[in-house]
């Protein structure tokens, strides 16, 4: 089988269809969750913790002060963004927390399986065991 043909059996499996549609899906989920986070939840959060804009949090690494995120990387100063990984660690757990829902509710609309449960087969008995029961019958009636 030759490589074309070979790639031509593995993209028309479903599988990798799937893949497809779920890698599609995944980044349009993602901008959603992005402007969810950005527009709705963030605002919310800096209410509460008197207007904190977490994406301007920073170290400069020189030891010089910046006002923003945006002059100390103006200035080409190595800067650590927490506040982006404070960003990154909200939105893992709001998309941690939507996926959860979305399969517990997709759980629920999911038949159970159905279980089969198989009568007990007879038990099979061997001539050696008939030839036994015999021999116990005969000795119990001769007593």
């Amino acid at each position: 089988m030759g490589f074309v043909s070979e790639f031509k059996e593995f993209i028309s499996k479903g599988n990798v269809l799937d893949l497809a549609v779920g890698v599609i899906i995944g980044g349009a989920f993602g901008k959603i969750v992005t402007s969810l986070t950005d527009d709705v939840i963030m605002p919310v959060l800096s209410v509460f913790t008197s207007g904190i804009d977490f994406k301007e949090k920073f170290v400069a690494l020189n030891g010089q002060h910046y006002d923003t995120l945006k002059a100390a990387q103006d200035a080409k100063a190595a800067v650590v963004s927490y506040g982006n990984f404070i960003n990154a660690i909200i939105y893992f757990l709001i998309i941690a927390f939507v996926i959860f829902w979305v399969v517990k509710m997709a759980n629920r609309f999911k038949k159970p399986a159905l279980v089969v449960v198989a009568e007990p087969a007879a038990p099979v008995i061997t001539r050696d065991q008939e030839l036994l029961a015999e021999i116990l019958v005969a000795m119990r009636t001769r007593s």
